[in-house]
């Protein structure tokens, strides 16, 4: 057991990283001898700009004894089915990402083979008319998962659009009703043990020192204890992924709530524009070298169409990662890890799977080693994964009609997408490794929204004929919008769903 368990935790910083770590470890730990304490200044302001969430957040809160309507009543939140793309793959024509299945899979041969034969048989149809989730998306429509879907096609799941400061305020509520111990102050001087340059303590501006056996570093793109104190290292990915600066800006929100984020292809970069209940949140996410910052700010103004809440606020960063996440006795989480983009709203869930190996991770006051190099692999290899996702939404434009989109498309591919993309068009198949954040049928809806499609289809289809796989397929997709039909509108959903009646049975 090494030199005894970890007494004294640290959290440094907050908001919605700082929050999550401390109502998380301390419902991990109920019971046991840990001391969890989180410092953070009332004078220092967090980033709060992440609204979009992925359905592995729904999960997360659950853990904590939270129900859906009890975070969406206190966050002010709509529900998100997936992720509507304009003009990505060229000007004028959209494509969803939705967290859902496309389709039956039959035979042990997946979906998108049949689909790929229906249409060379003359029957192209869109793959989005064979998957729920997307069509509820489309028609602006939401309801539940059915328990008993009759289908995969019927398969989908739903996360959250929320206001972050509110959830990490909720956060803040779940950790201190818990035992979290939280000091207001800033951290005025960190101090290093001389003899392994460990962390030993924080001075604070109240004029305590802090002592901790583990610290978590939640400060932000500053890193004050991985980067600032212990010097991790940071590495730079601004040769694949061009963006590095947004506007983000809050407005009024006019006529019904969509349930999908929208993301609009701009002339350097895509804005964002994401519903909740008591606003809508937006921005343009941006590269620098394409756009002045005065451009970018105008352009972001001219295409929001309700009234601003405040003057947009710049973001700046460098998309990359910690080369060591863990470092000595540090471990670093949210912002302060890494960052790539908001596309694809990934920020949160890596918050989210940060969480997860600390818990499988925990060390003894000895700090073995071995835990920091596991956590750092598995660190690294999901950041990769993730960057490749995002670096495909890029490279596969056919845009064309700006230097970005150009010099996005000539990108050179990490090995890793290169072979996945390859391998795919050549016959269909999904390459899935460790540590994935976005799943086949994330892919699938890319690669079909920029049309990457299979060149081969799987030759167990060789004897089907493709005219007689257009009644079942038509039936596939009527059944879904029958599904759509009855659904109500999603902003009827939330008006529902926000009754205390509702609020009742949720729990």
């Amino acid at each position: 057991m090494g030199e005894g368990r970890i007494q004294k935790l640290v959290i440094v910083g907050g908001g919605t990283a700082g929050w999550m770590a401390a109502a998380a470890l301390r419902r991990h730990f109920q019971g046991g001898p840990l001391e969890i304490t989180l410092v953070e200044s009332a004078e220092i302001g967090a980033i709060g700009v992440g609204e979009a969430t992925i359905p592995t957040i729904r999960g997360f809160y659950r853990s904590l004894g939270l129900s859906d309507a009890e975070v969406m009543r206190a966050t002010q939140a709509t529900c998100k089915l997936g992720i509507r793309f304009n003009g990505w793959l060229r000007e004028g024509e959209s494509f969803i990402h939705p967290f859902g299945h496309f389709g039956q899979d039959l035979n042990g041969v997946p979906f998108h083979h049949y689909w790929r034969k229906l249409a060379e048989g003359g029957e192209p149809t869109d793959i989005a008319d064979y998957s729920l989730g997307a069509s509820l998306a489309r028609a602006g429509k939401f309801m539940p998962p059915p328990r008993d879907p009759a289908s995969t096609a019927s398969v989908y799941d739903w996360a959250l659009h929320f206001d972050a400061s509110l959830f990490a305020q909720l956060m803040r509520r779940v950790a201190e009703d818990n035992g979290v111990r939280r000091i207001d102050a800033r951290i005025v001087k960190v101090n290093l043990r001389s003899d392994d340059g460990r962390v030993a303590s924080l001075d604070l501006s109240n004029g305590q020192t802090l002592e901790g056996d583990l610290f978590i570093d939640c400060s932000g793109f500053r890193g004050l204890l991985i980067e600032e104190a212990l010097g991790a290292g940071y590495e730079d990915w601004s040769d694949l992924l061009f963006c590095d600066r947004a506007w983000a800006v809050q407005s009024e929100g006019v006529g019904e709530p969509m349930p999908y984020t929208d993301v609009t292809a701009h002339a350097a970069g895509w804005r964002w524009r994401i519903p909740l209940r008591h606003r809508h949140g937006n921005g343009y996410v941006y590269a620098s070298r394409y756009i002045s910052d005065e451009d970018a700010l105008a352009e972001l103004k001219a295409a929001v169409p309700d009234a601003l809440l405040h003057e947009p606020r710049r973001i700046t960063f460098t998309p990359g990662r910690r080369k060591k996440v863990w470092n000595k006795n540090v471990i670093a989480l949210g912002l302060a890890s890494g960052f790539l983009e908001p596309l694809e709203s990934t920020s949160i869930a890596l918050i989210e799977t940060g969480i997860e190996k600390i818990k499988a991770l925990f060390p003894d006051r000895d700090l073995a080693p071995e835990l920091a190099d596991e956590f750092n692999d598995w660190s690294r290899r999901e950041m990769e994964r993730v960057r490749d996702f995002i670096i495909l939404h890029y490279w596969a434009n056919r845009r064309g009609d700006t230097a970005f989109w150009r010099d996005c498309n000539a990108v050179a591919l990490p090995d890793d997408l290169k072979r996945k993309v390859e391998l795919f068009v050549q016959r269909g198949h999904f390459v899935r490794y460790r540590w994935e954040m976005f799943a086949p049928t994330s892919w699938m809806a890319i690669y079909a929204g920029f049309e990457l499609l299979p060149q081969g289809i799987d030759p167990a289809l060789d004897g089907v004929d493709a005219k007689a796989l257009g009644p079942p397929l038509a039936r596939m997709r009527q059944a879904v919008r029958e599904a759509v039909a009855s659904a109500p509108t999603h902003g009827a959903f939330l008006d529902q769903f926000s009754r205390p009646a509702a609020m009742t049975a949720a729990r």
